[in-house]
């Protein structure tokens, strides 16, 4: 029950602000519970196949999902996500403390990165067209982002939101979209290479769920009260913040 009030209070929070939340369930988990450090990865990240499903409905509804670039992009995630999460199992957990809060704050430079120079970047929807380049992009993308997915337990949402910019030419609004559609099978993946190395801990997964998605969706109600000079500050702080738990 601790862990489930913990984990409500902590999704009303991250659903308040609109930021993400994987670091910090695992420091949370790590710092608060005494979870083993892997064990916190694997329920972190499979726990992201629920939530991100749900956003990616939501997004599919509005129209900002590339179906086949994200289809593309998850299947090699989830291939690579499973590779990750093998690599995991042979790192010590001391140093994964420290590599997993190094990697919370790559992600929040490339957050601000995102937030402050691609703020203007986006344009008309694109149609977007399956050839061999396309295919050979859209695999190095889900690859690379999968493999950190499962080796580090976070979601990689600026890695893959800034490679469907930048290597696949979507728009903004569409690899927003398109990288709540690419999480879900990396997390599947993820969650099941972790599982067969005795990680996972259902458990406590589901205590983990109940908590932060009723907590997120009661904090999501009250977003527009927060300015957004606040929420996009937020972002940015959460896996710094993470970070700093885990590595000190």
């Amino acid at each position: 029950m601790a862990i489930v009030l913990t984990m409500l209070l902590l999704g009303a929070i991250l659903g308040f602000v609109g930021a993400g939340g994987s670091g910090f369930i695992i420091a949370i988990l790590t710092l608060v519970f005494k979870i083993p450090i892997h064990t916190a990865l694997a329920t972190s990240l499979t726990a992201m196949a629920f939530t991100s499903l749900s956003g990616a409905f939501s997004h599919y509804r509005e129209g900002n999902i590339s179906i086949k670039a994200g289809l593309l992009v998850g299947g090699f995630g989830a291939i690579g996500a499973l590779i990750g999460s093998k690599i995991a199992a042979f790192i010590p957990t001391n140093e994964m403390h420290y590599l997993t809060g190094g990697m919370l704050f790559l992600s929040a430079i490339l957050l601000i990165l995102r937030l402050l120079l691609l703020k203007n970047k986006d344009g008309e929807d694109k149609k977007w067209s399956i050839n061999s380049a396309q295919i050979m992009k859209a695999a190095c993308l889900g690859m690379i982002t999968g493999i950190l997915s499962g080796t580090f337990g976070i979601g990689s949402t600026p890695f893959i939101q800034l490679g469907l910019l930048t290597f696949l030419g979507l728009t903004l609004r569409q690899s927003i979209g398109t990288t709540m559609l690419v999480i879900v099978p990396i997390a599947v993946g993820g969650g099941v290479g972790f599982s067969t190395e005795g990680f996972l801990d259902v458990t406590l997964l589901i205590q983990v769920l109940i908590g932060t998605m009723l907590g997120a969706y009661i904090g999501a109600k009250f977003t527009n009260l927060v300015p957004k000079v606040v929420l996009k500050a937020a972002m940015i702080l959460t896996p710094i913040t993470s970070g700093l738990i885990l590595m000190f």
